[in-house]
């Protein structure tokens, strides 16, 4: 309880698709000595109404977030994000939307990356696990135009992680897009003019690392390969053993797990949805007997 506080945002890609990526980011940070927070309330930065327009939305949504995380605005709580494309909400949109507002201002500098916060607070001399591993590295457009690699680039060479960036430019991804049936093919090729063909080429030992929701999303639908993000990676530092030599992927133990919380989820629906239902066939009976 006397640990520094550190508030995890519990975007809506990570906390409802990917939960392993919140979960090691908690180990990390516990690990690292602060005492993780999360949101109180069902928060969404509202990045997904940009896309569409939704500017009204999207504000009204970000005026609940501060309301929600004025306590610990006020209290210069650090905001640590997963996902690029919120912190990027936080770092410019904010401010953008509400420029006279105290508490916007503030919030956008206390929100960090991961990869940010802990290369700040750790410091430069801080000792780190070590994975000493090859990898490739993709960037997620926001991550890169906003806020810069320099930090995740930095602490993956503190690890012992050797990589390349072989595709500077999109995924192809970005968001919705390349899930909308119009615009599947665009996307598609434009995951193929580097990245793609990089991933499925990266030898199996190889780490795949990206951030972004759109990008690891990109990557496991083109190439049967699922990226890792930098919270998995420095999980993995911290629990090497966990690596099993005789998986065909570093992460291959990670997406069992994940598929196992999958589908035990979807039994649970279904059998919440079965009782649902004979409730409803019951309940109809009695009203027609009467």
């Amino acid at each position: 309880a006397s640990a520094p506080p550190v508030l995890l945002w519990a975007d809506t890609f990570n906390n409802y698709f990917l939960p392993s990526s919140a979960k090691a980011a908690v180990e990390v940070l516990e690990t690292a000595g602060f005492r993780v927070l999360v949101p109180g309330a069902n928060l969404c930065c509202g990045r997904p109404l940009y896309d569409f327009g939704m500017l009204d939305r999207a504000e009204r949504l970000l005026l609940e977030v501060l309301d929600q995380l004025e306590p610990e605005i006020q209290a210069e709580i650090p905001i640590v994000g997963l996902e690029p494309s919120c912190v990027g909400v936080f770092r410019d949109e904010l401010i953008n939307l509400f420029p006279h507002d105290e508490r916007a201002q503030a919030l956008s500098k206390q929100t960090f990356l991961l990869s940010e916060f802990l290369e700040q607070r750790l410091g430069p001399n801080a000792q780190l696990p070590q994975l000493p591993r090859q990898a490739l590295l993709h960037g997620h457009c926001h991550h890169k135009s906003i806020m810069k690699m320099t930090a995740e680039e930095s602490l993956l060479r503190r690890l012992g992680v050797q990589f390349q960036s072989p595709a500077p430019g999109c995924c192809g991804m970005a968001g919705s897009f390349g899930f909308e049936h119009d615009k599947y093919e665009v996307s598609a090729a434009i995951g193929e003019l580097e990245l793609l063909p990089a991933v499925r080429q990266a030898p199996p030992d190889w780490l795949i690392i990206a951030d972004g929701f759109s990008c690891r999303e990109q990557i496991a639908q083109g190439t049967g390969r699922h990226a890792l993000h930098l919270a998995e990676i420095l999980q993995m530092a911290l629990q090497p053993s966990a690596l099993d030599k005789d998986d065909p992927y570093p992460e291959s133990r990670l997406v069992r797990e994940r598929q196992a919380e999958v589908t035990t989820s979807m039994k649970r629906a279904g059998i919440a949805a079965g009782a649902l239902a004979a409730t409803s066939l019951l309940l109809w009976a009695a009203t027609r007997d009467r």
